[in-house]
């Protein structure tokens, strides 16, 4: 990926941009505007870990940027580019992705400077829960203040840590495991959580799909079905995008781009084979059913319908935004685009998805997760069977009737096993995260279609979510 000119706004600056741009067309008093768009309180902690015979220290944020709603809600990754701008500017767009989506969470964010590739599995652990004891002994982690997420170089595995070393710090919290989402099921985890995020930019482009004058601003028409779509980043969310919207909707993925160059195949690519692949030779490099390319930024100026940038922020800046060819592009990771670039776009006729949005299912279903560990018990449980008992009175009545009268009428094969089947917690996830994503789209547009002032997506996602923000600090009486 080419780097983002000197002359760019950074990340920060870019969510701030955006910000401004949102709030100039709101009645908000000045006051007000100044206290939504700061962040509260951020907190650094250096820390040393006996590793390989010395002690290594290392740097970690956790940034609180809106306490409108409580517990903060927000992701910790382990990169080496991790700063403080970054988490604070990643910690506000969970403030408002959070308001957009209607979780009733505040805006926090965690990193710590390493490379997780680095060490071991047991080093990492050891790494991990020094991190977590310096948070949760200052309530950085806590069920009811602070919980954390997956993000970045962070899954299931280290949230089990933290969870584990919260829980031994609090003995006595009966809620101890809410602290922190996307754990492993065995841990307290909610099924679907791990595919979450790609699903939820699966169901929004969907949603998206489903209005004919949408699909026209972005030059498209007709279904999901054979749009060429483009997926920068093959992590757990562009996989898991990329997977859905091949097996499900019938479209093409013809282009994957990795941090080692890219695939490209008009006749579509197998997303499975690739990611099978880039778990066993570490890149895309070699991979024998495409065009291999050195230089991923090719690729991703390549003519396409949707553009899935799914990995670092940044990656459309000023210097490749005039040569990017697709219709439609919907931001999987957060910040793909730089405020430059957004412009540009905009003017170009792009229609962009903003990541405010189109990456809201981690958070949602996070959401899901921590209600499911306070109420102690998993969705479900108690109506399935029953459910399915109804379900059966109805069957029974229909092959009665059609015995008693004699037409010899039959149900359709495979209806009475679908029908009959009640709905377990993963389809009761799925079925959250579709609605919530479908309502939080529907704000969006109604503001971005009925206001002349409001041009795009992304301002109209601002518009509601600042506007959520406001709500709940005047009922504060802030």
């Amino acid at each position: 990926m080419s780097a983002a000119p000197s002359n760019e706004p950074s990340f920060r600056e870019s969510v701030d941009l955006m910000y401004n741009r949102a709030v100039a067309l709101m009645d908000l008093p000045p006051g007000l505007e100044e206290k939504i768009r700061v962040c509260n309180a951020t907190y650094t902690v250096r820390f040393g870990v006996r590793l390989r015979g010395q002690i290594q220290t290392f740097v970690g944020y956790r940034s609180v940027h809106s306490e409108h709603m409580e517990p903060v809600k927000g992701g910790i990754r382990f990169a080496l580019a991790v700063n403080q701008d970054e988490v604070e500017a990643l910690a506000a767009l969970m403030t408002y992705k959070c308001a957009l989506v209607e979780a009733p969470f505040g805006g926090s964010k965690g990193g710590l400077c390493v490379d997780p590739r680095q060490y071991d599995e047991h080093e990492l652990e050891q790494i991990t829960r020094r991190f977590a004891y310096e948070l949760i002994k200052r309530d950085l982690i806590h069920p009811s203040q602070n919980v954390p997420a997956p993000d970045m170089g962070t899954g299931e595995r280290e949230m089990a840590w933290i969870s584990d070393q919260y829980a031994r710090m609090n003995t006595t919290d009966i809620n101890a495991r809410a602290c922190v989402t996307g754990k492993p099921l065995n841990a307290g985890g909610i099924a679907g959580r791990v595919e979450a995020t790609g699903r939820g930019v699966q169901y929004a482009l969907r949603e998206f799909f489903r209005y004919e004058e949408d699909k026209a601003a972005a030059g498209l028409a007709g279904k999901l079905a054979g749009k060429r779509v483009i997926v920068q980043g093959l992590g757990n969310v562009g996989y898991h995008a990329a997977k859905f919207l091949r097996d499900e909707d019938g479209a093409k993925i013809i282009g994957i781009i990795e941090h080692d160059g890219a695939l490209f195949n008009e006749e579509g690519l197998n997303v499975d084979a690739v990611r099978d692949w880039i778990v066993r030779h570490g890149g895309v490099t070699g991979y024998p059913d495409a065009v291999n390319t050195a230089e991923g930024a090719e690729v991703l100026e390549a003519d396409c319908d949707i553009l899935i940038p799914a990995a670092l922020e940044g990656v459309i800046n000023l210097s490749n935004a005039h040569n990017i060819k697709a219709n439609l592009i919907i931001e999987a990771a957060n910040g793909p685009i730089t405020a430059g670039a957004d412009d540009i776009l905009r003017t170009k006729g792009v229609v962009i998805i903003p990541d405010m949005y189109a990456n809201a299912g981690g958070v949602t279903v996070s959401y899901f997760e921590w209600v499911k560990n306070l109420s102690h018990i998993r969705f479900g449980r108690m109506q399935r069977r029953q459910e399915e008992s109804r379900h059966q009175l109805v069957i029974d009545e229909l092959e009665r009737l059609s015995s008693d009268t004699g037409i010899g009428w039959t149900l359709s094969p495979d209806f009475k096993e679908r029908y009959l089947r009640g709905a377990d917690e993963l389809e009761l996830v799925r079925s959250g995260l579709d609605d919530t994503m479908r309502i939080a789209y529907q704000a969006m547009r109604a503001v971005w279609h009925g206001r002349d002032d409001v041009t795009d997506l992304r301002t109209a996602a601002y518009i509601v979510a600042i506007d959520r923000v406001a709500k709940s600090y005047r009922a504060k009486g802030l």
